[in-house]
């Protein structure tokens, strides 16, 4: 374990004495070297969607998996090469601090869990990646942070649209203003669910169910990074016209201020499929619609410029860009402060929601 981080680290002081850029660096001295991923929780989107992406990355690769369900085990083991010992079940996964083919865990388990097995993965020594939202409390995010830090090793959050290219010219755009200051910008994201499942974890306000957590945070950090600003307080309404189906937020609209007077307003459901993302500026506007897709995400300007759609794979290029973030030794483009940020601010709109729709203060 310590050679192969001392490796990484050398790799890193060797990009800095290089007039090469650092990624064309990284592709030829790891062209047979790849940071090693456990993915924590098999459902849908380790299933579907992560371990696919990791048969299409350049600086990391599917080691081992953890799960509670050991019947799954063998069909991951032959679709992808899984050993024995890279297998672990959430009693054993403090084990992974003796195995040196993995270098980072993946945590892919429903809200309520982030924090647990994020500490347990740093304890380890591993690198945590972990998906949005990064936590249900700012008490959690801070003690993810915290044992992050105190064991050396790197926190990412999976906010995957902030890796991909259309995306990232939105946020270009905050800075360089290309239409003039921004005056109003609106999110919103949702899906038609059936409802009626009681017992799956995103209806469990335990487990950290609740359409604000599930595709909240998608508006309200995509407000985020297409203003470049923060907000300085919130004022919420939480709907729920099927209350025998949801026990939590079916639908939550959210209006946020900002200190230079941009209003902004953000939706998210399970009761109606939305995806849009539009900023309008005193000189034009521009859109993304969809916004948060898996692929296709696409936009327009007032001036008639199109944004047309990354053509690679959201999920890789995130891993890709977190995986050189930690042979580079530099910050990942979503850090664990990133995620924490978000909590905030998804705390007050529960709290104004909770208040038939005050205003509440953002604690910073």
């Amino acid at each position: 374990m310590n050679s192969r981080r001392n490796f990484l680290r050398n790799v890193s002081l060797s990009a800095v004495g290089s007039s090469l850029p650092y990624s064309i660096l990284a592709r030829a001295l790891f062209s047979k070297k790849k940071l090693g991923v456990a993915l924590v929780g098999l459902g849908y989107y380790s299933t579907d969607l992560l371990a696919p992406a990791l048969q299409l990355t350049q600086f990391c690769e599917l080691k081992g998996i953890v799960t509670g369900s050991p019947e799954k085990i063998p069909q991951w083991q032959r679709k992808y090469g899984i050993l024995d010992s890279d297998v672990y079940n959430y009693e054993n996964m403090h084990k992974l601090a003796n195995n040196p083919d993995i270098d980072i865990v993946y945590i892919v388990l429903p809200n309520g869990l982030h924090k647990k097995f994020s500490i347990v993965a740093a304890e380890a020594g591993k690198h945590v990646w972990c998906e949005k939202p990064m936590a249900v409390s700012v008490s959690e995010c801070e003690e993810m942070i915290s044992s992050c830090k105190k064991n050396k090793v790197q926190l990412s959050i999976g906010y995957r649209m902030q890796h991909e290219p259309v995306t990232q010219k939105i946020i270009e755009w905050a800075k360089t203003k290309p239409f003039g200051n921004i005056s109003k910008i609106y999110a919103e994201a949702g899906y038609r669910s059936s409802g009626g499942n009681a017992s799956h974890w995103k209806c469990n306000p335990e487990l950290g169910g609740g359409s604000m957590y599930d595709m909240g945070v998608y508006p309200l950090n995509a407000i985020r990074y297409a203003s470049g600003l923060e907000p300085i307080a919130v004022s919420a309404i939480s709907q729920n016209t099927r209350p025998a189906s949801f026990n939590v937020d079916e639908t939550m609209i959210f209006d946020l201020e900002f200190n230079n007077g941009l209003q902004a307003k953000g939706k998210c459901s399970f009761a109606e499929h939305i995806n849009d993302l539009k900023v309008d500026c005193e000189n034009g506007w521009y859109r993304l619609q969809p916004f948060q897709s898996y692929s296709g995400v696409q936009g327009v300007t007032s001036a008639g410029e199109r944004l047309l759609p990354f053509k690679g794979n959201q999920q890789a290029k995130q891993m890709d860009d977190d995986a050189l973030a930690i042979m580079n030794g530099s910050n990942p483009i979503v850090s664990g402060e990133e995620g924490l940020k978000d909590i905030r601010i998804v705390k007050a709109i529960y709290t104004s929601a909770q208040r038939n729709g005050q205003r509440i203060l953002i604690n910073t």
